[in-house]
Formats: structure tokens, C-alpha cells, sequence
């Protein structure tokens, strides 16, 4: 499986070519609507209408719905995210329903005023064309503040602007200079010129993110669709058709305002499959190292938590849980294992006479040659301020005895230097257990242990004990 994902990656020149494909493949899907504005103008008869005012109303009020929840979709986005070019979209959207919806209502009046009928939708459409391209402007800016979001004054005031430029549209259609042919020309070829600057400002700028693509096929829609609107007449079929581009573009955009409102609420924190990748890259590097340090972290707890911080020794708790773990052995295998309980001898006396610092020096001194006088699977802890046990695994009496005698002699021999000073005698008692013969469960072997070491501290000290009777002395 391996060996069939690691391939080699595609050469340098490979990867242009794909590239510039699929910027070719965008680039005839967004003109697909110039296709058909040529073949309706060079092959169709422009005579040819259908004028259906049911039909052009019913069209106009869906069209507005649909306008008026992409606005509300828009504007919450904006509210999460506080990116400025959602401000400006949802401003765009609103003043294309606000002003759009007119070209609906006034469909009955196509035959008394064809202007009032007319003039609402490039008004519309260059409104917000104009919106989107303050708003592409904006883009990757900071996002607005919080409260800046939620203030109601900004949004009446673009409301009234709104409202001022219905009544400005229905002034010029009710004027004597409605009847010119220029002044829709102007209205649809300012949008046309808005919707072109938009695409413009996206190459120039080289928006490769995933919601801007659809953001400049849609304005690239919206100038075509203009396109159309000049080429037509009302009710022909051109003129249909660049509603059905226009549409098909706001459906377009309106589906990147959706993926923005299921995703980031944002249009500038959308990523393409490539800066996916990198992300996604960097944030499992991120993730292993914090793993990683996590696990070392986790020993080092771990480590602190099982062992004497002054010592290194194992700690009583550690200790019991490899006690235990040996009864389990034990019982499994029948080998029997041996326990050691050690106590400095006179401990008091060194501490009261040379100090604490002196006493821990002597203590850790104790651990090391503790750790080299017995196997390296044996273990050590220490369970009270001088007392010391020592686990002998698969080690009967006998055994235990030798090496408890070996380690007796090495402290006893051994010259502690601590601080510049020469102590010339420390020594250890100790008393030994073995599992099976002294006890099966954890509490017998240890008090066994404990009452072997007591006997060694009344039998003078530094020396060694295995049972209730005998001992070994030390030797002159």
C-alpha cells in the first residue's frame, strides 16, 4: 500500500500545464453565457418575444425572496466573522432586492410606462455592482469590531439611500428624458463596467481562494448578463436570457455565501485544496511535536510521580505496585522472590551533628552504592526518612542473605565524603523476607521484613538478619 501512494511528485513543467488547464476550464465555464448571448445575436430573430407579465412577476417575486434570505444569510455571516467584504455584499444584495423588487411591481405598467418598468433593473444591478466592488476593496482587511457590527444607525442610513434611489428611478421615468435610449444604456452599461472591474480587480489582486473563484464567475455572470440587457429588447429573447444569466449568477454567489455561512462565516478564511494541504501539513507537524511532547512530558510525571525527588529512588507507592506485581509472578512460576528492609544506623546523630544538607549528601551517597550492589532488575525505594527497601525478584533467602551481606560490607567500608569532611563510619541493618516461606500477601513479607530489621537494631546494629534466631554478625 505503501509503495503504491509513494510516488514521485510531477515535475515542475507538468504542474504548469495543469494548472493553466484548469484556469482554462473556469475561465470557459464563466463565459459559457457569452456563447449563447452570440448564438441568440448572430442566429435568432430579435422580433421574436415572449411577453408574459404573469410569468415576469412570478419570476421577479421569487427572484426577491431568494435575494432577500441570501441577504439575511450574508448578513449573519458578516455578524459572526466581521469580515468587511460580507459588510459590503450584504449592502449589495439589499439594495438589489430594495430596488429590483420595483421592476416586479411595476411589470403592469409595460405598455403605459415602459421606463417605470425598465429603468428598476439596471439600477438594481448597478447598485450592486458597485457594493461588490467597494467590498473587493475591502478584502483581507481587518475584521470590523463587534459592536461596530450590531449598530442599526449604518444600516437605516443605506436603507434611506436605498429608498432615495427608488424615488430618483421613478423621477427619471415619469421625466421627459425617460424616453432617451441613453439613459438606460448608462444605467446597464454602468453595471456592465462595475461588474468588469470587479474580475479585473480579482486577476489583478490573484484571489485563488475557493469562495472568490465563485465570486468572479458570478460577477463575470453579472457583466455578461448586462451584455445581454444592452443587446435586447424588452420581452425578446435576449432579453430573457440575460435574466437567466444574471440569475444564474446570483444562484452562484448565493451558493458561496451558504459555503461561507456552513464553514468560516467568512469569505477571507476559506482556503483553496493547495493551502489546504499546507495547512493540514503544518497542523499534523504541530500535532506530533506537542504529541511528543506530551509523551515526554507525560514520563517525566510520570518518573516524578514514582520516585523519591531526593534520591531517585523508587517511592513507596512504586514500590508496592512492583511487590505486587512479583506475588502475581510468583504465584505463576513458583519462584519465590526476597525482600529487604534497611535503616541507617544512628541516622539521628549524623543529621544533628553535621546538618540536613550532610544527612541528604549521605542519603543519595546511600541510593548509588545501594544501585551497585545489586542487579540492575532489582529495585530500590525508599519508604520513610533513612529507611530503605530493596526488591530481590526470583531470589530465595539464601540469595537475599549474600547480597544484603554484600551491601552491609560496601556501606560499612565506604568513606563518605561529604562537604569536605571524612565520616568514617556509616552503617546500615537490615532485615530480609522471603515470599511463600515468610507470608504470601504483601503485608506479611513486609512485616516480616520490619521485624527482622527491629531484631538487627537490637542485636547491635549493622548486620543482617533472616530469620527470628540467627544472624550474621559483622566481621572485625
Amino acid at each position: 500500500m505503501n509503495n503504491f501512494i509513494a510516488t514521485d511528485e510531477p515535475s515542475d513543467p507538468i504542474h504548469l500545464v495543469v494548472k493553466f488547464y484548469a484556469c482554462l476550464l473556469l475561465a470557459g465555464f464563466a463565459f459559457v453565457p457569452a456563447y449563447l448571448i452570440g448564438y441568440l445575436y448572430f442566429f435568432q430573430d430579435p422580433t421574436l418575444l415572449f411577453e408574459n407579465h404573469t410569468f415576469h412577476v412570478i419570476a421577479i417575486t421569487a427572484a426577491t425572496l431568494e435575494g432577500l434570505f441570501v441577504t439575511y444569510v450574508t448578513w449573519c455571516c458578516y455578524q459572526s466573522s466581521g469580515d468587511p467584504l460580507l459588510r459590503w455584499m450584504t449592502l449589495g444584495f439589499l439594495g438589489f432586492v430594495m430596488i429590483y423588487a420595483l421592476h416586479g411591481a411595476f411589470t403592469g405598467f409595460a405598455h403605459s410606462n415602459i421606463w417605470l418598468f425598465l429603468l428598476y433593473g439596471p439600477a438594481s444591478r448597478l447598485v450592486m455592482a458597485i457594493l461588490l466592488l467597494v467590498g473587493m476593496l475591502s478584502y483581507n482587511r481587518p475584521p470590523d469590531a463587534a459592536d461596530q457590527r450590531t449598530k442599526p444607525r449604518p444600516w437605516l442610513i443605506w436603507i434611506g439611500l436605498f429608498l432615495l434611489v427608488d424615488l430618483a428611478v421613478a423621477f427619471v421615468a415619469n421625466s421627459s428624458i425617460a424616453g432617451n435610449l441613453a439613459v438606460r444604456l448608462s444605467l446597464e452599461g454602468g453595471a456592465l463596467v462595475f461588474s468588469a472591474l470587479n474580475v479585473v480587480m480579482l486577476l489583478l489582486r490573484r484571489f485563488r481562494s475557493p469562495l472568490m473563484v465563485i465570486f468572479a464567475i458570478s460577477v463575470t455572470a453579472f457583466a455578461l448578463s448586462s451584455l445581454a440587457f444592452i443587446l435586447g429588447r424588452p420581452w425578446n429573447h435576449m432579453w430573457w436570457l440575460a435574466h437567466a444569466i444574471f440569475a444564474a449568477g446570483f444562484f452562484l454567489l448565493s451558493y458561496g455565501v451558504a459555503q461561507a455561512f456552513l464553514s468560516t462565516r467568512s469569505f477571507s478564511k476559506i482556503y483553496s485544496q493547495g493551502e489546504l494541504m499546507v495547512r493540514l501539513a503544518e497542523s499534523m507537524a504541530y500535532a506530533e511535536s506537542a504529541l511528543r511532547e506530551l509523551q515526554r512530558t507525560n514520563q517525566e510525571l510520570g518518573h516524578l510521580a514514582a520516585t523519591d525527588p531526593l534520591t531517585g529512588a523508587d517511592n513507596r507507592r512504586r514500590f508496592m505496585e512492583r511487590v505486587d506485581a512479583e506475588i502475581d509472578r510468583a504465584k505463576r512460576s513458583g519462584v519465590p522472590f526476597s525482600v529487604l528492609a534497611l535503616d541507617l544506623d544512628n541516622f539521628k546523630s549524623i543529621n544533628d551533628r553535621f546538618g540536613h544538607q550532610v544527612g541528604d549528601d549521605i542519603l543519595k551517597r546511600f541510593v548509588q552504592e545501594c544501585l551497585e550492589s545489586i542487579r540492575p532488575y532489582d529495585g530500590v525505594a525508599r519508604v520513610g526518612g533513612e529507611e530503605f527497601m530493596i526488591l530481590l525478584p526470583q531470589t530465595s533467602l539464601e540469595g537475599a542473605q549474600v547480597i544484603a551481606e554484600r551491601l552491609r560490607s560496601s556501606i560499612a567500608t565506604t568513606s563518605f565524603n561529604i562537604s569536605q569532611q571524612r565520616l568514617t563510619r556509616v552503617t546500615v541493618s537490615i532485615g530480609v523476607s522471603q515470599s511463600g516461606r515468610d507470608g504470601d500477601s504483601i503485608e506479611e513479607i513486609l512485616r516480616v521484613a520490619d521485624q527482622r530489621l527491629y531484631d538487627a537494631k537490637h542485636q547491635g546494629r549493622n548486620c543482617v538478619v533472616t530469620s527470628i534466631k540467627t544472624s550474621l554478625q559483622p566481621q572485625s
